[in-house]
């Protein structure tokens, strides 16, 4: 019997919200207690004011409320059931922001019927290492694609009248040390990998929360930082909700109060402080007040879904975007001569225990209780197919069981396939700790070989939420699927691409490596004597194995298919000065359907800084039918084409040549265009320390240095020697080093250079 019986779906219809105070109208101690959780899970409320304490709690794959919700319990296995979707590291591979809608919309509906104001995702911190341990429920390696994924969750919930809490802000890469670690980051880095997908999401959807991470960023805790918090997330991005810390990463209530930090959490019981504070003007009137508003603002937001009292959400319905979540994350890798889709008769065994005891999510605080769980075997069961099975292995840290590997053997040796699942137990992975090798358990690719030689059709089902080692046991396999972590309804997701009711169309949102030491960021990871180096800088990912010509198992964006596509008429114009236009016609030229991803990515040419070969700035999923055709577009925005300029301290666009490579992974370009932009006109002030090239390549220094040196061949200025290796001296030699080649003339040209400078850029 379904205990949620639906009574009505929309939690958003027939509500008016109740009035709320003005901060005007509150004691400075209750403006104080407003920046603090009264508990571990809830606002702290004023209740004599009508300001309510409502809940706030986990997600971000589905809603994670705890049963003993007034005790401040942290028991992670002890929660109210609700729909478990696929972890980011599964939905993330759909490359399907309309998908994140839908999972968003189902997830504020629970929010509303369990009464919880604001669910604490989506999660968008960067893959910089595949070893981490929170990759399950990070996005990508790429920041663009992450961004415009996970906006899909924002809008999603918040269409209901929930909010949600952006996180972790910022630089959160690495579970080892998390507390304290200090990520020393270059400016760039930051600006080009780390921000943008906070960026994007709150420029496009206003998350209305923002949870700050525990680290420090460049010696900075992120709850104390007035840079991070109010300089660029308020002042240049124009974010309008709440930042709250991450549960016990405010370390100083005065100084994050101060750099923008609205909400503690959870309480440290010390609201005197800020009292004390704000009395002798350690924290101004206004300040307080701004952040004590946000939360009033962030209450009366959440008071019409929180005023619902009759609304049930439809479990089964639920389930049902849960299951096609699931279909859309999994990432055919390897089909070998057609050996998937099987037929419904085709005699198969299933060996590996994740196919009766899957795993379906990470460990952390993340873990939900389902409201159903289906998994592989009892969904074979519920559709009448056949199949032996023999689990292979045990997930505990334990030599293999002979008897396990004859039983698995046997059943291979008897079947025409094997549908062989591996993958990370629950204990390989989770938030809290990162893992120390990418290889899946020896044990499980013992197995692998053991029936490979028993039975050549070997599909390989793997379970997992960060990437694996594939490389060293591949040549085993005709088949590869990797399914992630795909939420409560994997089991039906798994069988529909099994045997062939829907067509696998998942993307990699993460590069493969052949091995992690091809990683860029080994090298620091994960840091020493209390600080990380982000060496590598931009090159994260496939900007890096790209760039350098890396060997990969398998790279970004990468996925097979059922169906075949074509991409054709693919026309690259530029639409303005520092902007493009990007159309193609797609076409299943197959007799299935099924779903292509067209990726865009923007290659530079010859650069002033290190760029990466290329990086994606555009996507779309289409889905067609069996020889369908449609035409997509793509509008590449003055920031497709920019970096961050140090000098400049900004967003810069240089003059000159860019590709434009469309195809269906980072590695397979089926056709690319060349735009020639304008540039931005952004030019570096020239100085003493500026050299004679880039005085000779500045508009403005240019005419000066040609008026030197005309002045020079006319005996009114001394006049530099004009060999060849003087102007290779010169070339990359600042201005007031020329002495060296002519003395005191030197001078007096160097002295000429920056008078004419200043008077031609002087403004009045």
């Amino acid at each position: 019997m379904n205990d949620h019986a639906q009574t009505n779906t929309d939690p958003t219809a027939d509500i008016s919200p109740n009035s709320s105070p003005s901060i005007k109208d509150l004691t400075l101690e209750e403006k104080a207690s407003l920046t603090s959780g009264g508990d571990a899970w809830h606002l702290q409320g004023v209740e004599s004011k009508g300001i309510p304490g409502y809940m706030i709690t986990d997600g971000p794959h589905g809603l994670r409320k705890s049963l003993a919700t007034d005790t401040g319990d942290t028991n992670l296995d002890d929660s109210v059931p609700a729909t478990c979707f696929p972890p980011a590291a599964g939905l993330s591979s759909s490359w399907n922001p309309a998908l994140a809608v839908k999972v968003g919309e189902a997830m504020g509906e629970e929010c509303v019927q369990e009464k919880v104001a604001v669910i604490l995702g989506p999660g968008v911190n960067i893959k910089r290492n595949p070893l981490g341990g929170r990759c399950f429920e990070y996005w990508s390696e790429d920041p663009y694609l992450a961004g415009h994924e996970a906006v899909g969750i924002v809008e999603g919930v918040q269409s209901k009248g929930v909010g949600t809490s952006l996180k972790h802000f910022a630089a959160n890469n690495q579970e080892t040390d998390r507390l304290r670690i200090s990520a020393r980051i270059s400016p760039r880095a930051l600006r080009e990998i780390y921000l943008p997908a906070f960026e994007h999401i709150v420029k496009t959807a206003q998350p209305w929360t923002i949870m700050c991470s525990y680290n420090q960023i460049n010696g900075v805790h992120s709850a104390q930082n007035r840079w991070l918090l109010t300089d660029v997330l308020r002042d240049e991005w124009g974010f309008n909700g709440i930042v709250m810390s991450d549960w016990g990463a405010d370390h100083d209530r005065v100084a994050s109060l101060n750099a923008g930090l609205n909400l503690e959490m959870p309480p440290s019981f010390t609201d005197d402080d800020i009292v004390y504070a704000a009395r002798d003007g350690r924290i101004a009137p206004d300040q307080l007040d701004r952040m004590a508003q946000g939360m009033i603002d962030l209450i009366n937001k959440a008071r019409p879904a929180m005023n619902r009292n009759d609304y049930r959400y439809d479990v089964d319905a639920h389930d049902e975007v849960a299951h096609q979540a699931a279909v859309e994350s999994i990432v055919m890798l390897k089909n070998a001569d057609a050996i998937l889709p099987l037929a419904a008769d085709a005699k198969v065994a299933v060996i590996g225990e994740f196919a009766r005891t899957p795993r379906y999510q990470g460990g952390g605080s993340s873990h939900i209780t389902p409201t159903k769980m289906t998994g592989f075997l009892d969904t074979l069961a519920a559709r009448g197919i056949d199949a032996a099975f023999a689990p292979g292995f045990t997930f505990a840290d334990e030599p293999q069981d002979p008897a396990l590997t004859d039983e698995a053997v046997a059943a291979a040796k008897s079947n025409d396939v094997v549908l062989l699942f591996l993958g990370l137990p629950e204990a390989a992975e989770s938030e809290g700790f990162d893992r120390e090798t990418l290889d899946i358990p020896a044990k499980q690719t013992a197995l692998l070989k053991a029936i490979a030689a028993a039975n050549e059709n070997v599909v390989v089902v793997l379970s997992n939420g960060s990437v694996v080692s594939v490389a060293p046991w591949r040549d085993h396999a005709r088949g590869i699927l990797e399914s992630w972590l795909l939420g409560q309804a994997g089991g039906p997701a798994l069988a529909d691409v099994i045997f062939g009711r829907q067509s696998p169309s998942g993307k990699l949102a993460q590069s493969i490596p052949m091995d992690i030491n091809d990683d860029p960021t080994m090298m620091n990871w994960p840091g020493e004597e209390g600080h990380v180096d982000y060496g590598e800088g931009v090159f994260v990912g496939y900007r890096y194995y790209d760039t350098y010509d890396k060997p990969v198992a398998y790279p970004f964006g990468y996925g097979l298919s059922y169906a075949t596509f074509a991409i054709d008429d693919v026309v690259v114009t530029r639409s303005g000065a520092n902007t493009a236009r990007v159309t193609a016609t797609v076409t299943n030229t197959s007799d299935v359907d099924g779903a292509e991803v067209v990726q865009v990515y923007v290659a530079p040419g010859k650069a002033e800084v290190a760029r990466p070969r290329h990086e994606l700035k555009g996507f779309e999923k289409v889905f067609l039918k069996a020889g369908e055709s449609t035409t997509v577009t793509f509008d590449l925005d003055e920031r497709a084409f920019a970096y961050w300029s140090e000098t400049f301290d900004g967003w810069h666009v240089e003059a000159g040549d860019y590709t434009i490579e469309v195809g269906i992974s980072s590695r397979d370009i089926v056709a690319t265009g060349v735009v020639t932009l304008d540039g931005d006109g952004k030019t570096k002030p020239l100085t003493e320390w500026s050299t004679y090239g880039e005085w000779q390549d500045d508009p403005v220094g240019a005419a000066i240095v040609a008026d030197m040196e005309a002045r020079g061949r006319a005996g009114t200025l001394p006049q530099l020697p004009d060999t060849d290796i003087v102007r290779v001296f010169l070339k990359n030699m600042p201005i007031n080093s020329m002495p060296m080649i002519k003395s005191d003339g030197g001078r007096e040209l160097t002295a000429f250079l920056l008078d004419e400078y200043a008077k031609a850029t002087r403004t009045e």
